[in-house]
This record gives C-alpha cells, structure tokens and sequence, in this order.
C-alpha cells in the first residue's frame, strides 16, 4: 500500500479560505488514501479540521497562519503524525500507509463522507473545552472526538474512529 497518493478534499468553504479553484475530483480506490480537509473557526481563530474518510479519525491544528495555510500539505501530514504519535500510534504504523506519499488536493470524496466530516465537527465544537489555545495540535481533543463512538463511510456499525484506524495498521 505504500506509495499511493494522499488525496486531501477540500471543502468548498476551504477552497474559498485558500482562495483556490475548485479541485478535480478524486480517483482513489481506496479510501484509505483519503482525507476531507475542512476550516473551522474554534475561538474565533480558524483551525483545520481533518477526518479520515475510511475510518472518521479526526485531528484538528488550531490557529493557523497565513503561511501555514499555504503549506496545508506539509501541516496536514505534520498534525497528523503529531496526532496519531499523542494517541499512541507508533511512528512506524503511520510511515506504512502514509509514508511518504505525495499529496494531491481534490474535491471531498462524497456526500456519506462529508455528512461524517459534519458529524465529527459537531463532536470538536461539544469538546471545545478541551481546546488548548496556546497549541497548533490539540491532542486531548483529538482523542475525545476519537474516541467516541461513531458510524463512518469505510467500516460498517458503531465503533470509535481510533480503534478503527488501529485495525488499519499491520501488526509490528
């Protein structure tokens, strides 16, 4: 699985933030390659909001400045090892699907996605209080939202988005 691209959709609202045009659509097999990048505004600060397609894993960098925008690449693979090494995630784990694999923004992967991708907006914004404002990267929210039990576009029932991701993961 190494090697394939990382699609990164951007919401419409993103897309308006980054003052891009509107990307192609995706053509991933497999989602999971792919992520649905969302700006939310926590505070009044606007902050990414990041949710994993296949398995609704979500992180969230708060504050991000003009430069860091234009490097969203870079910080969307940066808050995720940051994410996934505070919820315990070995780094070897993450280098294995996601490594280094090149980035391509599109378009959001589907109506069941971005649905979820609201779903995990609502859980940020009702952990809120676990916002650390003095840090781009909010493990503690991160692992509130992850750890709740949800549905999700790539696994069938209710589980959390953090077991699920771990189910993703070869054994070490």
């Amino acid at each position: 699985m190494k090697n394939n691209m990382i699609e990164l959709g951007l919401t419409i609202p993103l897309q308006r933030h980054l003052h891009v045009k509107t990307p192609p659509y995706g053509q991933a097999p497999d989602r999971r390659f792919c992520w649905d990048l969302h700006v939310i505004p926590l505070r009044g600060r606007p902050s990414l909001l990041a949710v994993h397609c296949h398995t609704r894993y979500t992180f969230v960098l708060y504050d991000l400045s003009c430069l860091e925008w234009e490097c969203l690449p870079d910080m969307f693979l940066d808050g995720l090892r940051h994410s996934l090494s505070a919820a315990g995630f070995s780094a070897g784990a993450a280098e294995s699907l996601w490594g280094s694999a090149p980035t391509l923004f599109t378009r959001t992967h589907g109506r069941r996605e971005v649905a979820f991708l609201n779903r995990a907006w609502e859980d940020v914004m009702a952990a809120e209080l676990a916002l650390d404002e003095g840090s781009r990267g909010q493990p503690l929210l991160d692992q509130m939202v992850n750890a709740k039990l949800s549905r999700c576009a790539g696994v069938e029932g209710l589980g959390s988005a953090a077991d699920r991701l771990a189910k993703m993961f070869p054994p070490s």
